[in-house]
């Protein structure tokens, strides 16, 4: 079996990832469930040879002085992978994250309309946050693609590496990927803010140098899209203004408070029937969420997207609420989604927590095991592997 096999077997079962790791077989997560193929376990030099078939000299020499590197290939037309090379204490290990090569709309992704919104403005910061493989990328993506196929602008993307790949159509987009095109994130937002963009992508803000940069091309009249990993509107205010020293968090507050447009905090659920579909929490930044981030009030964003519904806001709780009540969800799905989402320390308080808001007792042990594996977006046999 070789790489090329692999990536389109992935492909072929709609996995979003596959994993490679030494002393197992390759393993794909489908529908968020993590499956074994039916083959033969990899060696650290099988894997290895796989990777170095798809890198060039320059990324090897990185990947063996620093024993671990992110990239990404393409497989033909079809799609492209985001890879990430590791080294574990068995060997040589890589995880391929599957990006479509047809960027979706954001009326395939059924995105909220208030995320349309968000798209067309003219200035200001959107977060879209939300933990690893939550589809934060793909909304982005589709909130991009969105002002190239209406707008005429200058969309700007500093990525790490560069994912979903855009072809210019009524706006004019460059990427930039970190390492291969720029030095850092830092370097290139410096550098955008002479590059006449109207839209700015940050692909990760990873440090204090970089969300006070992109702050300030908000400020500056441009729209920035940025990602954090945070699993809430209110945790993404914290977690921004606790990057900062002791002294600078007022003026952090004033930067995020006159620029902030909007949070969307994001979580993909297993669907009823097989799949997986968003939950959205969203913040919007009325005059009023304003206030409360320069005045650190930041605990009664809560209530605030509570009673702004007519601005767009929801509360993730609500967002799991209406996906049940659509039947897009089951009710233990459901509670295991607020259990993740309460901002509650231990997990007995999160689970009479995720009772409460939802009704009825806690999540059974059985009830924890995953469903039934032959719902009909599940392609694996009764013994629990996947036939290559």
């Amino acid at each position: 079996m070789d790489l090329t096999q692999l990536l389109a077997f992935t492909l072929q079962n709609k996995a979003s990832d596959l994993h490679l790791s030494a002393g197992s077989p390759p393993i794909i997560r489908a529908s968020g469930k993590m499956k074994r193929v039916k083959a033969d376990s990899l060696g650290s030099d099988d894997i290895r040879t796989m990777l170095y078939s798809v890198m060039a000299e320059d990324q090897r020499s990185e990947f063996e002085e620093n024993m671990e590197i992110d990239f990404a290939i393409a497989l033909g037309e079809k799609a492209r992978f985001r890879v990430n090379a590791f080294t574990t204490r068995l060997g040589t290990a890589a995880v391929f994250r599957t990006i479509p090569g047809d960027i979706p709309t954001m009326e395939e992704l059924d995105l909220p309309p208030v995320l349309r919104r968000f798209a067309e403005l003219e200035k200001g910061i959107v977060l879209v946050t939300g933990p690893t493989g939550s589809g934060k990328s793909t909304t982005l993506a589709a909130m991009i693609n969105h002002i190239n196929i209406h707008h005429s602008k200058h969309v700007l993307t500093i990525e790490d590496p560069v994912e979903f790949f855009h072809t210019s159509k009524k706006s004019l987009i460059n990427h930039r990927e970190v390492g291969q095109d720029t030095k850092s994130f830092a370097r290139a937002l410096k550098s955008a803010l002479r590059e006449d963009p109207d839209v700015i992508l940050v692909g990760e803000m990873r440090d204090h140098e970089t969300i006070s940069l992109a702050l300030t091309a908000a400020e500056t009249g441009h729209l920035v899209f940025g990602t954090l990993h945070s699993n809430s509107a209110s945790k993404t205010i914290d977690r921004i203004i606790d990057v900062f020293p002791t002294g600078d968090k007022e003026m952090v507050r004033a930067m995020l408070s006159s620029s902030i447009q909007g949070i969307v905090s994001q979580s993909l659920l297993p669907k009823v029937g097989g799949g997986r579909i968003g939950a959205f929490e969203i913040l919007v930044g009325t005059n009023a969420v304003r206030n409360l981030i320069r005045e650190n009030q930041v605990p009664q964003m809560f209530s605030m997207m509570q009673t702004g519904s007519r601005y767009g806001m929801i509360t993730m709780e609500d967002a799991i609420k209406n996906l049940l009540e659509g039947g897009f969800i089951d009710k233990d799905e459901a509670r295991r989604a607020l259990m993740k989402s309460s901002d509650e320390g231990e997990s007995e308080r999160n689970e009479d927590y995720a009772a409460t808001a939802l009704g009825g007792g806690r999540i059974s042990g059985e009830n924890m095991s995953p469903r039934d594996e032959k719902s009909p977006d599940f392609k694996g046999d009764d013994e629990g592997g996947y036939s290559f």
